[in-house]
């Protein structure tokens, strides 16, 4: 049996059906940002790709968390 996804991973699956990029494409353009603050990382989504906000935080909290722990 497999664990349900949590936290931010746990809108991954939303978000990719809806935007049609897979996560770690969004990963990829998140780290390539000259953008390093949460809320501006969130707003450039936004208004740039047309994320809505819940996926855009999803998202950048599970990048900055994940290149926290690197």
């Amino acid at each position: 049996m497999t664990a349900a996804a949590k936290g931010p991973a746990s809108y991954f699956p939303s978000i990719e059906k809806k935007y049609g990029r897979p996560v770690t494409e969004w990963m990829d353009l998140i780290r390539a940002s000259p953008l390093t603050r949460h809320m501006e990382l969130v707003t450039w989504l936004k208004t740039e790709h047309g994320l809505g906000h819940g996926h855009a935080n999803a998202l950048v909290a599970y990048a900055l968390a994940e290149d926290a722990r690197t």
